[in-house]
């Protein structure tokens, strides 16, 4: 994988270093008193009506930075200009399938469906657009058994099937590293599927060094500690190949978190939110973008690792005031949590997470266990470390509950793990509390562990307060610098530039 770099780094050079360079292939706005629209250069040919190709090109450029509302609309509309037109039907089907996002809900699974039998129906008008077609149908066949994860499989095969036959088909190519993406296991440390992916998308860089799709899947192929820095180019590429698009500013962050370069993140995540700002000007008016709250999060993150409390405090209060949403999605739940327990659990503000709630109230939290125990883990650890065992053990029995409805889930990402790493550290804390220091460093070196063997998901910079780093806190509390030491360097070998973890390991080394 090392052989990648120099390929990105040369290939994506003009455009990190030339914002001009991300053209205006979709000038359909030109006209308006907003920003032209610059979403990248895509063309994904079709035997539809030649008045179909430069919309159709517009919407699989909004398709590839997961613009997915947007995208679909206007897949509808080119269908309704041209019922013929097989592929519009495909792209429908395509904006409610979520591969890297999560499992398809029940209302985008049946609208994804209806559209792809409405594409087997109209029949695709070449072997190429019939091959996409069938592989999209793959995926939304309703055999017996054929739970989320076989369905991404069997996309997944199809693709590569389609990638077989058709390998100078640079769009064919491109989602199909996408597909493989979305069986990549989180517990793969070899990271070998998103390695191979990589490499598909490596081998059509130098003929689309402005496409949006090809920038954005190798950010999510290389977004894990060891590979990091491999996508820095992309990463600083990509905002400039799709400036119009909210996702495509946010993007670029999750390579600059891992890497501990804050300010770039900052940066980058500013411009996410004023970007969403202005297409929901345009869609939602009056509205948040849930892109805009993923963005607020990574915000925060970054602006407490450089002890800038008060701003992160300025988007705690922003994300308060968020009172409508264009879409209920998942990384909006996740944002609703994380921020204010981040804000909290990083300054040790242990009275402040004692008293987090689950907010807004007006969120649909029963479709998001997960998002809800992100806030029952910052109760439980406030009240923990203020000496509150009977508010401690509250939130753990909430932890619980939620915990349990999460195993055996099949979908996309299991969170039922991370949720057991709160409920394993929250339970050492707990232990700590109450005098049993044995059994506090037992359960925190279990939390730690266990959360070591898993990969993050895409939608968090990183873990409210890494169980290891939670760990060595304990070890200066018993006095064991040695042991906490270690924990701190673990830490920062995954996470370079944690504040806390790098005042920790000071803190351990001091005489």
């Amino acid at each position: 994988m090392k052989r990648l770099f120099p390929v990105l780094a040369a290939v994506f050079l003009t455009l990190a270093t030339h914002p001009t360079a991300a053209q205006d292939s979709h000038g359909d706005h030109a006209h308006e008193a907003v920003p032209a629209e610059k979403l990248g250069t895509v063309h994904f040919e079709i035997s539809c009506a030649p008045e179909t190709q430069r919309g159709f090109d517009r919407a699989v450029a909004l398709l590839h930075s997961f613009q997915y509302e947007d995208a679909e609309r206007s897949f509808v509309g080119l269908a309704a200009a041209d019922s013929s037109c097989a592929m519009s039907y495909w792209g429908q089907a395509m904006c409610n399938y979520h591969p890297i996002w999560g499992p398809t809900t029940e209302k985008d699974f049946e609208r994804g469906r209806a559209a792809i039998e409405r594409a087997r129906k109209v029949g695709g008008k070449t072997d190429r657009e019939r091959a996409y077609i069938d592989a999209m149908a793959r995926y939304y066949q309703t055999t017996d058994g054929m739970d989320p994860p076989a369905r991404r499989a069997a996309y997944e095969a199809a693709m590569l099937d389609l990638h077989a036959r058709f390998p100078d088909d640079m769009e064919g190519t491109i989602f199909c590293a996408l597909a493989m993406l979305g069986t990549a296991p989180a517990t793969d440390r070899t990271y070998a599927k998103q390695k191979q992916a990589a490499q598909l998308l490596n081998s059509v860089l130098p003929k689309a060094p402005n496409h949006p799709g090809v920038a954005h899947y190798l950010i999510h192929s290389l977004d894990y500690p060891p590979l990091a820095e491999l996508a820095l180019p992309a990463a600083r590429a990509y905002s400039k190949i799709a400036p119009s698009s909210p996702h495509a500013q946010h993007m670029p962050s999750h390579i600059f978190t891992r890497l501990g370069l804050w300010d770039e993140s900052i940066q980058s995540n500013l411009a996410s939110e004023e970007a969403a700002r202005q297409l929901m000007a345009r869609t939602h008016p009056g509205a948040t973008h849930f892109d805009a709250l993923h963005a607020m999060d990574y915000l925060t993150y970054a602006y407490l690792q450089l002890g800038q409390d008060a701003k992160a405090r300025e988007v705690v209060d922003q994300l308060a005031a968020v009172t409508k949403l264009d879409q209920e999605m998942f990384n909006a739940a996740y944002a609703f949590a994380a921020v204010p327990a981040r804000y909290a659990l990083e300054r040790r503000d242990w009275a402040g997470a004692a008293r987090l709630t689950v907010a807004p109230a007006w969120f649909p939290w029963k479709n998001f266990a997960w998002a809800e125990a992100l806030t029952q883990f910052a109760r439980g650890l406030g009240a923990a470390r203020s000496g509150d065992v009977a508010g401690a053990r509250m939130a753990l029995a909430r932890l619980d509950t939620l915990h349990q409805s999460l195993v055996g889930v099949k979908g996309g990402y299991d969170w039922a793990p991370q949720v057991e790493v709160q409920r394993r550290a929250l339970r050492g804390w707990i232990a700590r509390a109450e005098k049993k220091s044995k059994e506090a460093v037992a359960e925190l070196s279990a939390a730690a562990d266990l959360e070591d063997s898993t990969d993050k998901h895409p939608v968090t910079p990183g873990a409210l307060l890494p169980a290891r780093e939670q760990l060595g806190d304990l070890f200066i509390e018993l006095g064991r610098k040695a042991d906490a030491s270690k924990a701190f360097s673990e830490v920062l070998k995954t996470s370079p530039g944690r504040r806390n973890s790098m005042q920790g390991l000071q803190l351990a080394k001091a005489k």
